[in-house]
């Protein structure tokens, strides 16, 4: 069995990714990795050579700007690198640059890829998804964080990154017959020092908008809010040990009083029924077999 991880990347410096975390977090189950280096404002290109690894392939694109909608820029970028993985790998694992999987998950994702290696009626493996918000001690509560992505697919050429590089279609806009495992993502986009989490927001945003939109909508101001939330938890859980030196470098401070969590009722009843019925009426971009 072969497998290949695959991202892209622009500006991780200047944005504050951890492109190289994530990297590093699913390299030890990989043969080879492909990373689609955008070009940058920053030393992203240097960054990502500095990984000490022989599976590292790194392709140069150049990104699309003038394309502002829904974020499609970001599916042909990953569409770029899984498109450059080697012919004989069997299964693909992507990963964006804010995502991380702890090592104690490496084992049951292997594990799972062996398991459905032949069944071709299994196009992709699905995930749990640990969204961070602020700081890297809370967690985002609400309905409104998606629960669960494709992240491992099949190495077949009719599938594509769909929509904003939210998942996978394959075909005729078809969604991906996947097994889901007990493994999760911990996302991290929504952990970084305000300051180049207000840049984020400036520029952004411009993926999926136009500029009357984003004089509209995005505020402009030296740090980002990070109290504008509607509902977290507190992080029970150990972090990737990939992720503790960035954790213990962390400069800025974001506590938060959880009594002051106010979740719309439409939430409050989806959280209620599907913690106590099992119900989940929330977005699927897969079906489940």
């Amino acid at each position: 069995m072969k497998v290949a991880g695959f991202t892209f990347i622009r500006n991780a410096l200047l944005y504050d990714y951890p492109i190289v975390e994530a990297i590093l977090s699913i390299l030890p189950i990989c043969d080879e990795f492909v990373v689609a280096v955008g070009q940058s404002d920053d030393a992203t290109l240097e960054l990502i050579q500095g990984i000490q690894s022989d599976k590292i392939k790194i392709i140069e694109t150049v990104w699309d700007d003038y394309l502002r909608e829904g974020g499609r820029v970001l599916a042909l970028e990953t569409d770029k690198a899984f498109r450059a993985i080697s012919k004989e790998v069997d299964w693909a694992f992507y990963i964006q640059g804010d995502e991380v999987v702890h090592e104690k998950y490496l084992p049951i994702i292997a594990q799972a890829m062996k398991e459905w290696k032949d069944d071709d009626g299994v196009e992709g493996l699905l995930f749990d998804y640990v969204h961070f918000y602020g700081s890297y001690d809370y967690v985002g509560l609400s309905p409104k964080w998606y629960a669960n992505e494709i992240r491992v697919i099949k190495n077949n050429p009719e599938i594509y990154s769909y929509r904003d590089a939210q998942g996978f279609r394959k075909g005729d806009n078809q969604k991906l017959w996947v097994k889901k495992i007990d493994a999760a993502i911990y996302h991290y986009g929504w952990v970084k020092p305000p300051q180049k989490m207000q840049k984020k927001q400036e520029t952004f945003n411009k993926l999926w908008h136009d500029d009357e939109w984003m004089e509209q909508n995005v505020a402009k101001r030296e740090d980002f809010d990070y109290s504008e939330i509607d509902a977290l938890q507190q992080f029970e859980g150990s972090h990737p040990q990939v992720m503790q030196k960035r954790i213990q470098e962390k400069n800025w401070r974001f506590d938060y009083d959880l009594s002051q969590n106010s979740l719309p009722l439409k939430y409050k009843a989806k959280l209620f029924l599907k913690k106590y019925l099992g119900l989940d009426f929330s977005y699927k971009n897969y079906r489940l077999k």
